[in-house]
């Protein structure tokens, strides 16, 4: 049934502007019937965060901006699902046009800037269908203006901790004009530990929710060492890698890739895995790893995982493969294992992490 959808509606969509396409498709999922779930394959289930994931295959924040349709994601397939970014504000991000396909190169180029409408909006929605389970994460950001952003990230914690299965602490989008810097040693402990507090306040009347931070693949590997130092200082829950590159390779040819802004798709895939295996030595397993960036098949999925990603997502991939797609990684995942005599997806996680240093 998806794959006939996507045989019709990919044309479509790719014969409109790139974010009217985007806003088409949030419209059509805040109102199909919702599916029965899937059943997952019991080898793809894990307790990561004190969590239970069905599958590891994840929708990557960016797509459900405002928190609109995560039940309509986990019920076509997702085993969780990742809202925002959401700032304490609503902000309508940079001028239009700002997301451009890179057709020759199955990629995209965003510069959306953190548009969305807020914590309180976001929350009314999160609240309404909190009662009908899954995973569904917060992906928390700072308004472009505020003075002091670490502030905005601790509201995040506090707007959210009764809905939020877990939080994503973002601080490595290329639109926000020096929200990077937060990546820095001094400021990212700072960030951290304010954040952390907050988490650990709420946990008093509110469970304790699991917080994890996006990284840039754009880091030097010494900046890495430190932010690997300070996230294991800090006792954080996990750590994404990555977010968008601003970097562009010399094999891109689609004329779009001389707009600025974050790169994502297939051309993401090789550097952003590289960091992920990085980063999984530095962390030496004292938290898990969702490694993003590319994952456009079983065997780009099934190579995070051997990198060191316990957990994958995606997003800028349907834009090309469709929604289709999520049901060939889960069953390419199951080959994989039966292939290799493994019974557990934690037993792949980081077993080619040397090919990739």
């Amino acid at each position: 049934m998806i794959g006939f959808f996507d045989s019709l509606a990919l044309p479509f969509l790719h014969a409109l502007k790139a974010e009217r396409a985007h806003d088409l498709t949030i419209f059509s999922l805040e109102r199909m019937p919702l599916p029965p779930l899937p059943a997952d394959h019991d080898a793809l289930g894990q307790n990561l965060f004190g969590l239970d994931f069905p599958n590891p295959v994840g929708m990557a924040a960016g797509f459900d901006k405002d928190a609109r349709v995560p039940d309509a994601l986990l019920h076509l397939g997702f085993g969780y699902t990742e809202v925002g970014t959401l700032t304490p504000r609503p902000q309508p991000g940079n001028p239009q046009p700002r997301l451009f396909r890179l057709h020759e190169d199955r990629g995209v180029i965003n510069r959306f800037g953190f548009n969305n409408g807020g914590h309180a909006a976001a929350h009314e929605r999160l609240a309404a269908r909190s009662a009908r389970g899954g995973v569904v994460g917060v992906n928390i950001g700072a308004n472009k203006d505020a003075s002091d952003r670490a502030a905005d990230y601790v509201a995040g914690i506090e707007a959210f901790a009764d809905v939020a299965s877990y939080f994503t602490v973002n601080i490595s989008s290329p639109n926000t004009p020096g929200l990077r810097d937060l990546q820095q040693a001094g400021a990212l402990d700072d960030l951290l530990a304010r954040v952390l507090d907050a988490r650990d306040a709420m946990a008093v009347s509110e469970p304790r929710r699991p917080v994890l931070l996006k990284i840039a693949p754009d880091l030097s590997l010494t900046e890495l060492d430190n932010v690997a130092r300070v996230a294991r200082a800090q006792k954080i829950d996990g750590m994404i890698v990555s977010n968008t590159t601003i970097s562009r390779p010399d094999f891109l040819r689609d004329e779009a890739r001389k707009e600025t802004g974050g790169l994502s798709g297939a051309p993401l895939f090789a550097l952003s895995t590289r960091m992920l295996a990085q980063t999984f030595v530095r962390v030496e397993g004292q938290f898990p790893l969702i490694g993003v960036g590319g994952v456009d098949s079983p065997e780009a999925a099934w190579a995070k995982i051997e990198a060191g990603a316990s957990l994958i997502q995606l997003y800028s991939a349907l834009v090309y493969e469709g929604l289709g797609l999520v049901a060939r990684i889960k069953q390419g995942l199951v080959a994989h294992l039966g292939a290799r005599r493994m019974t557990r997806l934690d037993q792949a996680v980081g077993s080619a992490v040397d090919d990739w240093l």
